[in-house]
């Protein structure tokens, strides 16, 4: 079956960092002519103004008020540089600056509390409600999307995604260790998945995916063979 004779669906990927399923789910939206949303971008978003706004990271409801109040907009990007996003938050373009070293130290704490979740949870159902989307984040098939058509969830050994994340950031000129790259690694994985609102886990009717030792594209016509089936 073409893909383009398949009826609109809402696809969920989930994942813990550096899973790839931003890297998977931005290529399966390209072959299926569908929308993707790295949901997790919203949440860096939020980040990036409490740290502007001078925000301390235990300040629960005043972030939580920054993440009801802030308006960001996910626009199709202007440039080719590889996104396919752009945000912007109070009609200012941030996203050159959503993954900088402070954004990725908070983004974890500011995402557990619930107002937080809430609001973006809120944003997300009403961009993923229009259909043809794929949605890649933590809790996209369990909280945000539970009735999504096709739920995916990419597993991967904190040591393969340690190894991807340090090749990401050797590529962009880091000088970061492997060792401080794994140790954040499985401090986001501990934090994700041990909060009490929206944890990381797979939803019961997610296809889990095992991407260790595999390519982008043998994972990508994994989750493929599965969708045209």
């Amino acid at each position: 079956m073409k893909s383009e004779d398949i009826p609109a669906k809402t696809i969920a990927i989930d994942g813990p960092a550096a899973s790839g399923k931003s890297s998977v789910g931005r290529m399966i939206a390209r072959h299926m002519g569908y929308s993707f949303l790295d949901t997790g971008i919203m949440y860096r978003a939020v980040t990036f103004e409490v740290i502007n706004q001078g925000v301390h990271i235990k300040q629960e409801a005043e972030i939580g008020e920054i993440a009801e109040n802030t308006n960001i907009n996910v626009r199709r990007a202007s440039n080719s540089d590889g996104c396919d996003l752009d945000i912007y938050i109070n009609a200012k373009n941030v996203t050159d600056q959503l993954r900088t070293p402070a954004v990725n130290d908070l983004v974890s704490q500011v995402s557990r509390y619930r107002a937080v979740r809430d609001a973006m949870t809120r944003k997300q159902r009403i961009i993923g409600g229009k259909g043809g989307i794929v949605m890649a984040g933590r809790d996209i098939g369990t909280v945000v999307l539970p009735n999504a058509d096709l739920k995916f969830f990419l597993k991967a050994s904190i040591g393969e995604r340690a190894r991807r994340r340090y090749g990401e950031e050797k590529n962009k000129g880091s000088n970061i260790s492997y060792k401080e790259v794994y140790i954040n690694v499985a401090m986001r994985d501990k934090i994700d998945s041990t909060r009490a609102i929206a944890p990381l886990k797979p939803a019961a009717d997610a296809h889990i995916i095992h991407t260790d030792g595999k390519n982008v594209d043998t994972v990508i016509a994994e989750i493929l063979r599965i969708v045209e089936e």
